[in-house]
């Protein structure tokens, strides 16, 4: 955050000052009181069940200094009418005083973002000061909230921008207009909201219509909804994937014992071996997504090699852990679609063990096609593992059980303990569903044991 004092934001989005207009906000904004930072600014919502008002004092004592709200607090305080406007007006304004110098890359698809984001964060902080966005915080409050984390050290912001509506991603690139725009693929995520893929292709699309002038678009070479955004730019574009014609090539995927994939980035100039700390195979594609901004960015591919494997992914994205009695975890509990299920169950086959457990819940906002979809990802949870616990999704277990044991559960409780009472040593486990089922809840306790540790066994360990 740039230093500020409360009567420049109130001049910048429109508001007036209660209190003293001298105060100076010098550390990012937050919208948890409790998070605040010493000189920081609390940004204060009315919601249907609580007050942010209310706890602004909470944050004056964690130490922001200011509330940007819609009506004075216990700390000096700029008053708007529209909160949500007025952090993205703050935001749009920061952001555009420190453009020269700064890049932009946004990053959009219906699954892998957040891993892809936190790789090309690796990639560019490893070259220069970067910002990136914290865990999945995209949306038209996320975003706002890692703008304004940039100071005039920043040389790259990495945002991650998701979808709901059409719409949402003209309204982020209204914000800050990106340099270099990744979009991965388009899936199934928020069919409900969008009714249908060609839907979510024009919504994801809008990221590349939002790019500054000049800027480029990397682009996904397999999937024909990416390619074809090729005709929505003027400007330079770049593509990645397994194709032979992508720019940015995936070749030679080999598998560790943990899933924990080795290859080789090809471009026409340039080659480079890469392993990653992470599991799976579709990792490798991610890699090379990032691999291609990077060379947008002015990154070589050999720098952009030998940065992937310093990557830390946000929780909850196939985290690997060992439990106690020697069973391994796969903790990917932070959100679900049919696509990053499947890749998530590719993944647990790909694990070594003696039994392979698909612990799976709910998907949520597929709309019309949500049985049909549970029963589809049942039926391929039937061909990767052994047994598949569903958790309050019937059509799961529907669908697996004509080709494996099936076993349908109520709540995650009831999961907690059906595994607790028969995991043993070599069992893999995966945990899967979509954020609102809350599998994180089966995975902590799983890993409450005193034993329990990441499953960091050396990387050449096969």
């Amino acid at each position: 955050m740039i230093p500020l004092s409360l009567g420049e934001i109130a001049a910048v989005v429109g508001g007036t000052v209660e209190g003293d207009g001298a105060v100076k906000v010098t550390a990012p904004a937050v919208l948890d009181g409790r998070r605040a930072e010493p000189g920081g600014l609390f940004v204060a919502f009315t919601g249907e069940h609580a007050d942010g008002h209310d706890h602004a004092a909470q944050a004056g004592r964690a130490g922001a200094v200011a509330v940007l709200g819609s009506r004075p607090t216990a700390l000096p305080t700029v008053v708007v009418e529209d909160a949500r406007a007025a952090l993205q007006a703050l935001a749009a304004h920061v952001v555009a005083r420190l453009r020269d110098g700064l890049t932009v890359v946004g990053v959009t698809g219906s699954r892998g973002k957040t891993s892809t984001k936190d790789l090309l964060a690796a990639v560019v902080s490893s070259t220069a000061p970067t910002v990136a966005t914290t865990g999945s915080l995209n949306n038209e409050l996320g975003v706002p909230l890692t703008m304004l984390r940039t100071t005039p050290a920043t040389r790259f912001l990495v945002l991650e921008m998701g979808v709901r509506r059409i719409g949402d991603l003209t309204e982020l690139t209204g914000l800050v207009a990106p340099d270099i725009g990744v979009v991965l693929n388009v899936g199934r995520a928020h069919l409900s909201h969008l009714g249908s893929r060609e839907a979510i292709a024009r919504a994801k699309g809008e990221l590349v219509r939002g790019l500054a002038p000049g800027g480029t678009a990397v682009l996904s070479a397999d999937d024909p909804r990416v390619a074809a955004m090729r005709a929505l730019t003027d400007g330079p574009v770049l593509t990645f994937g397994r194709a032979e014609h992508a720019d940015v090539r995936v070749r030679d995927v080999v598998l560790d014992r943990l899933a924990r994939p080795s290859f080789t980035l090809r471009t026409a100039a340039a080659r480079a071996p890469v392993t990653l700390p992470l599991v799976g195979a579709h990792q490798a594609l991610n890699a090379a997504a990032v691999a291609a901004a990077g060379l947008a960015a002015g990154v070589p591919l050999d720098a952009a090699a030998a940065a992937l494997p310093t990557v830390s992914l946000s929780k909850w994205r196939l985290e690997l852990r060992t439990l106690a009695g020697g069973a391994t975890l796969l903790d990917d509990s932070f959100n679900a679609d049919p696509d990053s299920a499947r890749a998530a169950l590719d993944a647990l086959a790909a694990v070594e063990g003696e039994r392979r457990i698909a612990v799976l819940g709910r998907m949520l906002e597929l709309g019309d096609a949500d049985e049909a979809e549970h029963r589809a990802v049942g039926a391929y949870a039937a061909s990767r593992a052994d047994v598949v616990v569903a958790v309050g999704a019937r059509p799961l277990a529907d669908g697996a059980a004509e080709q494996a044991v099936a076993v349908e559960v109520a709540d995650n409780a009831a999961a907690v303990a059906w595994l607790r009472g028969r995991l043993t040593a070599g069992d893999v486990v995966l945990v899967k569903a979509s954020r609102g089922a809350r599998l994180d809840e089966v995975a902590a306790e799983l890993t409450s044991g005193p034993h329990d540790a990441p499953a960091d066994r050396p990387m050449d360990d096969r």
